[in-house]
This record gives C-alpha cells, structure tokens and sequence, in this order.
C-alpha cells in the first residue's frame, strides 16, 4: 500500500516498544505487552516468503490485507487480521490505534450547494473530510500531483453541511472520510469510505498526473475510482448507523 501522500511504502513511525514488559504494569498496555510477546518470539518458520508484514507482530499477510491508523502520527499500517480485530471498536487494544473499518455508503440524496463548496475552500473537484480526534477537528484534503494537500477547512461552512446531512454524525474519527466529488453539471457525488481508500485515490491520482490539469489519464484514473466506490457502495438509507 502506499503512504498517506502514495509515494511508496509506509511503516511504522513509533514501533512497539520491545522494554514495556521491563516498565510498572498499567490497565492500558496489556495489548501492547501481548504485541511484545508476540514479536519475541521465534518465527514459525525460517523460510516465510518475502513480500508484506504486519507492522505490529510483523506476520507475513498477502496483498489484501487490512489497515490501521496511528493516532498519533496520523500515519496507516499493514495489519494482519488478529492485530486488526484487536484494535476494533469491540477489541481491548485501546485508542491509539484505531481499525479502518470496511463501510461503504452513497448519499444520493446528498445536500451541498455551489456555494457551501466554494465556502469549504477547495480549489479542486474533489476532496475528502475526516474528524482528527487528536486535534478534535475535521480535516479536509484533496488530490494533487503533489500528494495529499490539505485546505484550510472554514468550521462553520462544515457545520452548515452537517446540519443538512446529519448521517454525517456517523461517521467514525480518524478511520472513516468523506469523499466528495462535484460536477458541473449536476450534483456532487458523496460516498463514506474507509480512510485508506482516499489514500490510495491520492497515489493514483499523482502517479497519473501530467500538465497543469492532470490530463486525461487522471481524469480516466478518478472515473474508474468513482466508479469502483460507487459498485460497493450501499445506499445511506439501508444502512444502519
């Protein structure tokens, strides 16, 4: 997968600290000493095959494979399945990091003036929003050649989008975006999305990216993007929030 901006590889920016068993016993590293165990021991087999690792335990997991955020450092890892049901809203592995969920939801009925997207300040047609719980805010970034390129959100231009579409209170911190793109010809498209598939529209979108405009490979790599999305979306209205 790539990195936030889809520039290569993304790994671990504060490792699991392999001194915690060493550390006082608290209620709220029990996870982590677990993680720690785990990576202290020996491996299953000396011949695993190359490719992608859990960045927790550091398994061998195949290209499909599940994500997480750190909280922290707004950074995504690799997980293997065992590290990623342990840090699920049911799991006991606290709140630094955070599950991406699998939820995909359309807004067909979505309310967002020409007006309410100028006043979000997006110099593009599209761009996706999601609550950093750290910062106790929502973000907004959008696709560039230069990578993820966050706009300076106005608060209230949000809370007047809010207000007529409250599903977005659903929507989880830090793990869960919406992904919006408008049209000049009709409405805008709206879908709720995991937080790492706008990561992967960001690595697309600057790989494919030429001129001033992007022209027509990234115009052609954002319809197949939408048109993915939208396949497995549901609609807002069958969907329990």
């Amino acid at each position: 997968m790539p990195d936030r901006d889809g520039s290569g590889p993304h790994r671990v920016t504060a490792p699991v600290d392999d001194t915690l068993d060493d550390r006082p016993r608290s209620p709220s590293d029990g996870p982590l000493r677990a993680l720690v165990r785990i990576r202290r021991a020996p491996p299953l087999s000396p011949s695993a095959p190359a490719g992608e690792q859990c960045e927790l335990c550091t398994v061998p997991i195949t290209d499909e494979h599940d994500h997480l955020v750190d909280v922290e450092s707004r950074s995504l890892m690799c997980s293997c399945r065992g590290c990623y049901l342990l840090f699920t809203p049911n799991g006991a592995g606290g709140n630094r990091f955070r599950a991406v969920p699998d939820r995909y939801v359309s807004f067909d009925d979505f309310t967002l003036s020409p007006a309410q997207w100028d006043s979000l300040q997006i110099p593009v047609s599209v761009a996706f929003f999601f609550r950093n719980s750290s910062l106790d805010r929502v973000a907004a970034f959008y696709p560039s050649p230069a990578g993820a390129t966050e706009s300076l959100l106005d608060l209230e231009a949000w809370d007047e989008v809010v207000a007529a579409n409250p599903v977005l209170a659903s929507m989880v911190p830090d793990v869960e975006a919406l992904l919006i793109r408008t049209s000049r010809g009709g409405g805008p498209e709206c879908h709720l999305v995991p937080i790492d598939i706008c990561y992967e529209l960001v690595g697309l979108i600057r790989n494919a990216w030429k001129g001033f405009d992007g022209g027509q490979d990234a115009g052609d790599q954002l319809d197949d993007f939408f048109a993915r999305v939208h396949a497995r979306s549901e609609p807002a209205g069958a969907v329990a929030t």
